[in-house]
């Protein structure tokens, strides 16, 4: 799958870990996503460090408007997270855009397997290209609560 929608006109992409806003990425998570709401502003800083970063920029402003991280080995396997769009751009085809570019800048590596969980946006992933796994029983976890 190599069709990957365009960013609406305004907005860039961009795979430049120094270009994050780190204030602005740990406000959005840590008080607006499910899934790291209260998350420390330090773990989130390590987070960032140890992973690659991407972006999506108003073109004109150079403000933000959407977030994703990946943790890899580089070479067998992603797991694709914090992928957060500003709510003043959603439904403007961004995420789904910004999804799919992440895909692109992983395909180079030769991942087998990028993995994500969400709660409640299936459609944007599998516009591109993802899909539930296929055997969920022989995947596990270790949970640290």
């Amino acid at each position: 799958m190599n069709d990957i929608p365009s960013l609406p006109e305004g907005y860039e992409f961009s795979a430049d870990s120094a270009r994050v806003d780190l204030d602005r990425t740990y406000h959005w998570l840590s008080t607006d996503a499910y899934w790291a709401k209260g998350r420390p502003r330090e773990q989130h800083e390590r987070a960032v460090a140890a992973s690659l970063n991407f972006g999506v920029y108003d073109t004109a402003s150079g403000e933000q408007v959407a977030y994703a991280r990946v943790v890899t080995d580089g070479a067998l396997f992603a797991w694709l997270c914090d992928v957060y769009v500003d709510p003043s751009v959603r439904g403007k085809g961004v995420g789904t855009a910004f999804v799919g570019a992440v895909r692109e800048e992983l395909r180079p590596f030769g991942v087998r397997r990028v993995l994500l969980a969400t709660h409640d946006a299936h459609g944007v992933y599998e516009k591109v290209g993802f899909k539930p796994l296929d055997r969920p029983d022989r995947w596990m976890a270790l949970y640290f609560e």
